[in-house]
């Protein structure tokens, strides 16, 4: 059985699969509300609109999970991206597959998110169900259309997913 361990997410390191969201370092952005807070644009890519979709905001609300855990299908949906932020700190590993090639237990990667960190996934990239670390609550911005845009594939093969 292939072993998968997480790595740190980074914005880098995610980058063939979304975006990643979090305060960029420093001051930055710009100066609002009469100098009280400070505005830092994050993404220009969130991608909802192909085919006749918008945007919808969630709440999902996550048990933790027990690691070491099998998995064994991950989804994708082709038409728009999907972003997760987490609530109250709660932290998740994000399992991952590039989009456009066929899926494959090989080409696994999987990410530790922070509980100050969100991220996007670009359209069609493969990735597992939501897997998260603390029981909390994740917002997350999605498409929403008349056709579900929601494929799922087993793996080739059995993966374990540790934390350590």
């Amino acid at each position: 059985m292939r072993r998968l361990l997480p790595v740190p997410l980074t914005a880098a390191g995610f980058a063939p699969f979304g975006t990643v969201i979090e305060r960029p370092a420093g001051q930055g952005g710009r100066a609002i509300n009469g100098g009280t807070s400070r505005r830092h644009d994050l993404l220009a890519d969130v991608d909802l609109q192909a085919e006749g979709g918008c945007p919808m905001l969630a709440l999902f609300h996550a048990q933790a999970r027990a690691f070491p855990l099998r998995l064994g299908e991950l989804e994708r949906h082709r038409l728009g991206s999907q972003t997760f932020v987490p609530l109250a700190g709660a932290r998740c590993v994000i399992v991952v597959a590039p989009a456009g090639q066929p899926l494959s237990a090989d080409a696994l990667r999987a990410f530790a998110v922070r509980g100050d960190q969100g991220f996007v996934l670009a359209p069609g990239t493969w990735h597992h169900a939501l897997l998260a670390i603390d029981e909390g609550d994740f917002v997350v911005i999605e498409r929403r259309a008349a056709a579900v845009d929601c494929e799922e594939q087993a793996l080739d093969g059995p993966v374990e997913l540790r934390l350590a």
